[in-house]
């Protein structure tokens, strides 16, 4: 695979990665009463929407093409997060559901940086270090709500 091809896939992985926690949001936002855990996760979405704003415009810049999440993909979370939520929309339930799928984005970005051998694009390492390191934090605030 040509190293071009690499930060292609790269950079889709990061941006795929913060548009799922924005789509997460989007989901489960409604789910629950105004309360503390739904200011965290207004603010929250306003930080990623800003994050892949940011993204965005890097990538047209460098000239990637973006690779956005499948609408099946779409319609899985968002059928995940009804059924999750049918029953029980508390806080708790919804900080650790919330709080899974940030462990998850951490997890891949963590693979992403720790691979990055073939990455020629460093920029784009010192934007997943940026966002795993945004999940850490929202992670740790999300953990209060249990």
């Amino acid at each position: 695979m040509f190293k071009n091809d690499m930060n292609l896939d790269a950079i889709n992985e990061v941006y795929r990665n913060a548009s799922i926690a924005l789509l997460s949001i989007s989901n489960v936002i409604d789910e629950f009463e105004d309360c503390p855990l739904k200011k965290e996760m207004t603010t929250q979405y306003e930080y990623y929407e800003k994050f892949v704003g940011e993204i965005s415009a890097y990538m047209l810049e460098k000239g990637y093409e973006k690779k956005e999440v499948g609408a099946m993909k779409k319609l899985m979370m968002a059928s995940a997060v009804k059924m999750n939520t049918a029953f029980d929309n508390s806080e708790h339930h919804i900080a650790e559901l919330m709080i899974k799928g940030t462990v998850m984005g951490i997890t891949e970005l963590c693979a992403l940086i720790n691979n990055a051998k073939v990455v020629t694009d460093k920029e784009i390492i010192e934007y997943a270090k940026k966002l795993k390191e945004l999940q850490e934090t929202y992670e740790q605030k999300l953990k209060k709500f249990l």
